[in-house]
């Protein structure tokens, strides 16, 4: 709301006026989109960095301490999850309207009112283009709290399961595989998905690759479980140290199944097998498990004297892992029952957001005009002032928040923090583009901002592809902070070389 806040003012007015103010809402959109990605991006990684560990060198979020003395910028960083890597695509995807609107700007040439009537059908259909877009994003956000809310709940009753030993590995994930790929594949061929209460099928006779979001499920599951069993660190598990994870798990296969299973994926026959062939191995075993007792084994009473049990509750305690972040309840709301402190704490959310939409209101023309006279007196385009000051006015809130997740150290919170980056930047795509979409449009507007379109699409698509990896490290962080003072040399140079 800030930044189109803005954008809108920087376009009232006189329109002669308005089309040399509207820099400033350009600047805005420019310094706000390209400075979320850079300096709170990097600063995010650097506070939120753990320590890489094993032979594939990811973030150890269990360790203790997570960040020892001594790491380098090449040997520490973050995990980027799945959920930065939708809000990396979306970001990249909804880039499309100024592509619609600089296509036509690039070959346009002459006064205000000659450009603006080249661009007057573009710039409808980037707002049509931006709406869609916006809303698009609006759905899938709600869409996926909604997902990842259940997903909690069902990982913490699996682990639940598994810690107390109620259940067996297959057992407490079969069911949830077949759905999985019931939903996805449309029942797979068969031999890969399995009823309850048959035999285990030889390994041959597997897909050894499952997909993307059975792996995730596995992983989700199972990550702790591995670091736990990987009893020298070194990223690997031997074929003693499998078997006894599948002991401790109740998973009773004979020692031809076993050798049967680890030599399909022990390629290099060195009796080891890295985290992603313990995924898959897995995997194999609970498709073709069909132990009528795994689904509805329960634990002897001398289990929790055993070796399993120390081991299980070890790995999924929650100490020094991901944990649950705590909503905090307002003092003065604690003796209420639940379901009137939601009601109260919604009312209050939403007299918040009024009041403070009603003072970005009211402070933004005037803002506009501050900007445009300080450019005046220092006799710089208005373009680098707001490029550099508007997003401290207009985007603190969420630099100061994805600090404070960051912070915190798991994969959870390092994911609340760039999420949030990466969803800034698509509302300044979608909400604060169709802004000035709507301002070219209704008013007569010419969009003449080709190096500053570049730099915006160049910076995201970069920041896209860094997002899309599994990692990220602090030495990645360092050059992704350089990018916000190269971008404004960046627009310098092209404007330098003729465009506008």
């Amino acid at each position: 709301v800030p930044d189109g806040a803005i954008m809108l003012f920087s376009g009232l007015g006189d329109i002669d006026k308005a089309q040399e103010t509207l820099s400033v809402g350009v600047g805005a959109l420019a310094g706000s989109t390209i400075m979320l990605l850079t300096v709170p991006f990097a600063l995010s990684v650097y506070h939120g960095r753990v320590d890489f560990s094993g032979q594939d060198m990811m973030p150890n979020y269990k360790g203790n301490p997570k960040l020892r003395d001594g790491g380098t910028l090449s040997t520490t960083g973050v995990s980027l999850t799945p959920e930065i890597h939708h809000g990396a695509k979306m970001m990249m995807m909804t880039t499309l309207p100024y592509f619609l609107i600089q296509v036509p700007a690039f070959f346009l040439h002459g006064d205000r009112q000659e450009v603006s009537e080249g661009e007057h059908y573009w710039a409808m259909a980037g707002f049509i283009v931006c709406m869609v877009f916006f809303t698009t994003y609006l759905y899938t956000q709600v869409k996926m709290s909604n997902d990842s809310a259940h997903k909690i709940r069902r990982m913490t009753v699996i682990k639940e399961s598994l810690k107390k030993g109620a259940m067996s590995l297959s057992g407490a994930l079969a069911d949830q595989v077949k759905i999985i790929e019931a939903e996805q594949f449309k029942r797979r061929a068969s031999g890969t998905i399995f009823s309850e209460g048959s035999s285990l099928s030889p390994v041959n006779d597997i897909d050894l690759n499952p997909s993307e979001e059975v792996v995730d499920l596995l992983k989700d599951i199972l990550s702790e479980a591995f670091r736990g069993y990987d009893q020298d660190g070194n990223g690997t598990l031997s074929k003693k140290e499998f078997s006894l994870f599948l002991t401790d798990f109740h998973e009773n296969i004979t020692t031809d199944q076993l050798d049967g299973v680890f030599s399909q994926f022990d390629l290099d026959n060195d009796n080891t097998i890295d985290y992603d062939e313990f995924i898959k191995a897995c995997y194999v075993i609970i498709t073709t498990s069909r132990d009528p007792e795994a689904t509805n084994f329960r634990a002897s009473p001398s289990f929790h004297a055993s070796v399993a049990a120390p081991v299980t509750e070890h790995i999924f305690n929650d100490e020094g892992g991901d944990e649950e972040e705590q909503e905090e309840v307002p003092e003065d709301l604690t003796s209420l029952p639940p379901e009137e402190q939601q009601r109260i704490i919604k009312r209050r959310a939403f007299t918040m957001l009024f009041i403070g939409t009603a003072l970005v209101l009211l402070f933004s023309d005037p803002m506009v005009d501050v900007l445009s006279e300080v450019a005046e007196r220092l006799e710089i385009p208005a373009f680098y002032v707001s490029f550099i000051l508007a997003p401290l006015a207009s985007n603190a809130s969420e630099v100061i928040a994805s600090q404070y997740y960051a912070a915190k150290k798991t994969r959870k919170t390092i994911t609340v923090a760039l999420t949030a980056l990466e969803g800034a930047a698509s509302m300044n795509n979608t909400f604060c583009l169709s802004i000035f979409m709507a301002l070219i449009f209704f008013r007569g507007l010419a969009w003449q901002y080709s190096a500053e379109t570049i730099s915006i699409i160049l910076v995201q698509f970069v920041m896209g592809v860094w997002a899309l990896r599994d990692k990220m490290s602090t030495l990645t962080a360092t050059i992704v902070f350089s990018l916000f003072p190269l971008s404004v040399l960046f627009v310098a140079l092209l404007e330098y070389l003729g465009l506008d």
